[in-house]
Formats: structure tokens, C-alpha cells, sequence
């Protein structure tokens, strides 16, 4: 093989196993952030002086290693109104709904934002928004 030929099929190989390095890399990206709890849906009422908050999400529980263990409660601005932690895995219990109740929502507040952890890759970007049907202004 002339050195010409060997430059070629050295640059063929080298392009060949980024190619594979970069598909290899966008799965793993991609199975990271399947990987994430996702909020189906969520509920609040109002009971006595505070709200009760239920949410519903899913999450590939895998065991005790691996499993969605929790979801927060935030105002539009950022603020946490209450945290729900979820203690065991519920591989066989998809989707599962659990709620937090006494939840202090401050007056105005029209909206709640919602979002979802795991043990694994910590807490998601999405956030689920929930309108409130209740007034919280007192009014």
C-alpha cells in the first residue's frame, strides 16, 4: 500500500470510531434524561387552612439503587411551599399517585409549579404547572 493509501485508511478508521464514540454518547445522553420522573398529573384542594397536593408521575423504578424518590411543590416565582418524599421504590406501581398535605399557599398565588426527582439523576428540568381553581387571595 503507498503512503497516500495508508493516510486514507487511517483517516477512514479515525472517522469511523468518532462516529461511533458520538452515537454512543447521544444514547447515553438520551437514556439519562428518560431516566427522569415524569409528572402525569397533579391535583390541589384547599382542606381546613392549607391545600392538599396530590401528584401522579411515572419513573422506571429499577429498585432500591434507582427509583424516583421525591417531588416539590414551588410558587411561579421559585419559592418551595412543601417537599414529598417518597422513601421506597414502586417498580411494580406505575404510574403512582401520592400526596402532601398542609401546604401553605401564599395569597394571590394562581398557579403552582410541580417537579420530580429521583435518586439518580436529582431533579428534572420539566416542571408541571397546575391552575388553581380556588381563589388564594382570601377573597
Amino acid at each position: 500500500m503507498t503512503p497516500h493509501g495508508r493516510v486514507l485508511c487511517l483517516c477512514f478508521v479515525m472517522i469511523r470510531k468518532t462516529i461511533q464514540i458520538a452515537a454512543l454518547l447521544a444514547l447515553t445522553t438520551g437514556m439519562a434524561h428518560a431516566d427522569h420522573p415524569v409528572i402525569e398529573d397533579a391535583t390541589a384542594r384547599q382542606s381546613g387552612t392549607g391545600w392538599i397536593v396530590s401528584v401522579t408521575l411515572s419513573h422506571p423504578d429499577t429498585g432500591w439503587e434507582h427509583y424516583a424518590d421525591g417531588w416539590e411543590v414551588l410558587t411561579p416565582e421559585g419559592h418551595s411551599l412543601g417537599l414529598r418524599t417518597l422513601v421506597h421504590p414502586h417498580v411494580t406501581e406505575q404510574p403512582f399517585t401520592r400526596s402532601l398535605s398542609g401546604v401553605r399557599i401564599p395569597g394571590g398565588v394562581t398557579e403552582l409549579h410541580i417537579r420530580a426527582r429521583c435518586l439518580v439523576y436529582g431533579w428534572g428540568d420539566a416542571v408541571f404547572r397546575l391552575k388553581l381553581e380556588t381563589d388564594t387571595s382570601g377573597n
